[in-house]
């Protein structure tokens, strides 16, 4: 792991994660110094495999809260990108302790060391927080439905949400520059389907000639960005004044049923698979809830960034059945 002298850098943590290892590259291809703080809990570094040996990369393996030098690399830093959070359907329904824990000690440990410094915080929630809410398309500024506690789902949202509290509260009180960006189902090269995520799992069926197993009645409808896209999102929104202190959507708004994304992947892949539909109370507990529709309303990103992603779900799947192969 490459060390780096004391010049300013930035700070992604989670950056051996599925975004942030493409966030780390682009940040680099930017010609920034960038320190990687990642437990590799859910990360990997053979995501960061390209760019491991880059005198401006320092890789830190450690959790942020736990991290020895955290004050140091906070002192330094131009900006952090707060990635580091538990991912997946089914580490939340597995692991709810570790997802409670993970999203609220880690954010809480960047936020205060940012404020010491007043560095620049980009958080990413997730699209979760909306809940179950029955509206067309999502804005920033709707009321959010959530599920009871009694059903394991919302521990994610909730504790993410109380991520955009505790960030929010740092900008009011503290003057901290805080970014909130709530993540509409990113996709691309490196998303693994181990924790529950859709596409690399159908795509890994149907390389396999298994079934794809479609949770539900499969009319639940979705909108998938492509990770290039989401970066691009992330990178401008971090760097434009008028978005600080805001909370902003970051997603696409084709939307596709997912037994239609079951089918456009058999397509694609040119798949003799089936496609399997699955209760839910089979494939996660009795009681599971799903949302039937999550579309962002992205006017807002438009507005601070002039960026709308645009890569098609067909791209994204033809470039995942390539790298998955």
């Amino acid at each position: 792991m490459s060390r780096m002298g004391p010049q300013k850098h930035i700070v992604v943590t989670g950056g051996a994660g599925f975004i942030g290892s493409h966030l780390v590259e682009r940040l680099l291809a930017d010609d920034h110094a960038v320190v990687v703080l990642d437990d590799l809990s859910t990360g990997s570094l053979e995501n960061l495999q390209g760019v491991r040996k880059h005198p401006r990369l320092r890789i830190l393996q450690a959790r942020v809260s736990e991290c020895a030098e955290l004050a140091e690399l906070t002192a330094r830093a131009e900006s952090i990108y707060h990635l580091a959070a538990a991912v997946g359907v089914e580490l939340v329904l597995h692991s709810p302790v570790r997802t409670i824990q993970t999203n609220l000690r880690e954010t809480e440990a960047v936020l205060a060391a940012a404020s010491l410094h007043g560095v620049q915080v980009l958080l990413t929630s997730t699209s979760e927080v909306y809940g179950k809410s029955q509206k067309e398309s999502f804005s920033e500024d709707d009321d959010l439905l959530i599920g009871p506690p009694t059903q394991g789902r919302w521990s994610y949202a909730c504790s993410k949400l109380m991520d955009e509290f505790m960030a929010l509260s740092y900008a009011r009180e503290k003057g901290l520059p805080v970014v909130v960006t709530r993540l509409f189902n990113t996709v691309g090269p490196r998303q693994t389907g181990r924790y529950g995520m859709v596409l690399p799992r159908f795509i890994a069926q149907a390389q396999a000639g298994k079934p794809l197993r479609v949770f539900g009645d499969g009319l639940q409808r979705r909108c998938f960005c492509a990770v290039e896209d989401t970066v691009e999102a992330l990178v401008r929104l971090q760097s434009s004044p008028n978005a600080r202190g805001q909370m902003v959507n970051v997603g696409a708004t084709e939307e596709i049923t997912i037994l239609d994304l079951a089918r456009l992947v058999t397509k694609t892949l040119r798949s003799n698979s089936a496609i399997e539909l699955v209760p839910y109370e089979q494939a996660y507990s009795a009681g599971y809830e799903d949302m039937r529709r999550r579309r962002p309303d992205i006017a807002k990103l438009v507005a601070l960034t002039g960026f709308r992603p645009a890569t098609s779900l067909q791209t994204v799947i033809e470039r995942l059945s390539v790298v998955q192969a």
